[in-house]
């Protein structure tokens, strides 16, 4: 009860500015036929009624799960199966992503069905579930993650020369919406998980990076998208 009041005053603070700042524009200069407005009503209580229920979920569900399998993992002693459950993991917390659905139904809109909501759906989540691969050996070999921060986005800055101009901005795109309520979360607890057993609570920070990490991959894989289409 203690936890559902928190994330109820948390969602309240973060739902009001915009509210009462459409509300001051609406008297003020826009002028909304009433319909519209009261379906902004609406619709702002259902976002807020979403957000505390999805935000509990969190906490109840996808934060003590991920970092379970995180501290689980490991303790098998066999690196391939940290690092493939990363892969997996990785990839179907992205397909499960909304921020992403929402943007592969815009490119789709926008490019006529060249590229389909799904095409662009399973290459961002290919390109999250191979960043988080990476974050895992990077966690497990003690790797620094400058180094693969340098090396991914010069591979990005590559592909950028010989993709398309207009995949560019949606590759970009790509690498932001992956950082959304359902991914982040998770993955970040699955890095902490996996970090405070192969290094201990010391060093448990080691396990953060892997969104910068996993905005990485979306990037690569939209850009390596544009050149096979292109």
């Amino acid at each position: 009860m203690r936890k559902l009041k928190e994330i109820t005053r948390e969602v309240l603070f973060a739902v009001l500015p915009i509210t009462v700042l459409v509300i001051l524009l609406q008297l003020a200069v826009m002028r909304l036929p009433l319909e519209i407005f009261l379906q902004f009503f609406v619709g702002v209580i259902m976002v807020g009624a979403g957000l505390i229920l999805f935000l509990l979920g969190v906490h109840v569900g996808l934060l003590p799960v991920g970092e379970m399998i995180g501290s689980v993992l490991p303790k098998t002693g066999k690196v391939w199966l940290v690092v493939f459950f990363g892969l997996l993991l990785g990839f179907v917390i992205t397909v499960a992503e909304p921020d992403v659905r929402v943007l592969a139904l815009q490119v789709d809109m926008v490019s006529q069905g060249i590229i389909s909501q799904n095409t662009l759906i399973y290459a961002v989540a290919l390109g999250v579930a191979i960043s988080v691969g990476l974050a895992m050996v990077r966690i497990i070999f003690n790797i620094p993650i400058s180094y693969l921060l340098v090396a991914g986005y010069t591979l990005v800055f590559i592909l950028a020369i010989f993709t398309p101009q207009e995949f560019v901005p949606v590759s970009f795109d790509a690498g932001g919406v992956t950082t959304g309520p359902m991914t982040v979360p998770f993955i970040l607890a699955l890095g902490v998980g996996v970090s405070s057993v192969l290094r201990g609570k010391s060093s448990s920070t080691d396990g953060f990076g892997l969104v910068a990490l996993a905005s990485i991959g979306p990037i690569i894989a939209v850009l390596l998208l544009g050149v096979i289409y292109f």
